[in-house]
C-alpha cells in the first residue's frame, strides 16, 4: 500500500514520532468545514488548519492536508491504513469513536443547533412535525435528530454539511441541524438564514490519531497547553470566530 513506509520525527522524552510522509505531518479532513477547515482562493484554511501547523512546526515539519470522506476519519480507517497521521475534521468525542482511533485531549466546545431560511418560525424539533430537517451523515446531530425528533418529522440525510446548508438556503429542507460553530458562520456570509435554537449536548472536540499512536497523541496534548497556556490559542479563536473563547 502507498505511503506505509513510515519516517520518524523525535518526540518529548525521547520517544519516536512515525509519520507517513518524510517531513510532513499529514492530516485527514473531510471539507467543507467552514470555519474549521475549507477552502479559500484555492488554499484550505480554517481553526483546525491552524491549530495543526502548531503541531507541524513543533515536530518541526510542514501540515500536508487530505481531503477524505468523512466515514474514513471517524471509523479510523484512514487512520489505520497509514492515510494520515492525525485527523482534524472538527470531530466530537464520544464512547463510539473512541473504539476506532485514540483523541488528544479536548480543544473546542461545541453544541448541536438548528438553521433556518429567514422568516421561518421553527424554534424546535417539535416544530417540525409534517416537515423536512437536515442532517449530515454520520455526525452527532444525525444521531441527536434521530433521538429527539418526534414522530413525523422527515430526516434527510447530506454527505458533507455544505451540502446541507445550502438544502436549507433554497428550501430543499425546512431546517438543518449541525455544530453551533458552524452554523454561526454561515449565518454570518448567508443573511438569508438564521439560527433559531441551540440544543445543549456538552460536546467537545478532538484531533484524532490512530490506536496506540501514544506518542503523536502525547505531543499534540503537549502543544494544545501549550498554545492555551502562553495565549497562541485564544488569538487563533479570535481569528476564526471575532472572540476568545467563553466570551
Amino acid at each position: 500500500m502507498a505511503g506505509c513506509t513510515s519516517t520518524t520525527s523525535a518526540g518529548a522524552g525521547g520517544s519516536e514520532i512515525r509519520l507517513v510522509s518524510e517531513g510532513k505531518l499529514t492530516v485527514c479532513t473531510h471539507l467543507p468545514y467552514e470555519p474549521f477547515q475549507f477552502k479559500k482562493s484555492g488554499k484550505i484554511v480554517g481553526f483546525d488548519v491552524d491549530v495543526m501547523d502548531l503541531v507541524a512546526e513543533e515536530l518541526k515539519v510542514e501540515q500536508k492536508i487530505v481531503d477524505t470522506p468523512w466515514e474514513g476519519i471517524q471509523s479510523g480507517e484512514d487512520l489505520n491504513a497509514n492515510k494520515c497521521d492525525a485527523a482534524a475534521a472538527g470531530m466530537t468525542i464520544n464512547d463510539v469513536r473512541r473504539k476506532n482511533l485514540d483523541f488528544s485531549a479536548p480543544y473546542f466546545d461545541a453544541t448541536q443547533a438548528l438553521l433556518v431560511k429567514k422568516g421561518a418560525t421553527y424554534a424546535s424539533l417539535k416544530d417540525l412535525k409534517g416537515r423536512k430537517l437536515g442532517v449530515q451523515a454520520s455526525t452527532t446531530g444525525e444521531e441527536y435528530a434521530r433521538k429527539k425528533a418526534p414522530d413525523g418529522v422527515e430526516l434527510v440525510q447530506f454527505e458533507d454539511v455544505g451540502l446541507l446548508l445550502t438544502a436549507v438556503r433554497t428550501g430543499q429542507v425546512d431546517a438543518g441541524i449541525n455544530d453551533n460553530g458552524v452554523l454561526y458562520d454561515y449565518v454570518k456570509g448567508n443573511p438569508d438564514t438564521r439560527v433559531t435554537a441551540e440544543f445543549d449536548t456538552g460536546e467537545q472536540y478532538g484531533l484524532g490519531v490512530r490506536k496506540g499512536n501514544t506518542a503523536l497523541r502525547k505531543k499534540i496534548d503537549q502543544v494544545l497547553k501549550q498554545a492555551r497556556a502562553d495565549g497562541t490559542y485564544d488569538r487563533i479563536h479570535k481569528k476564526w470566530f471575532g472572540k476568545e473563547p467563553g466570551k
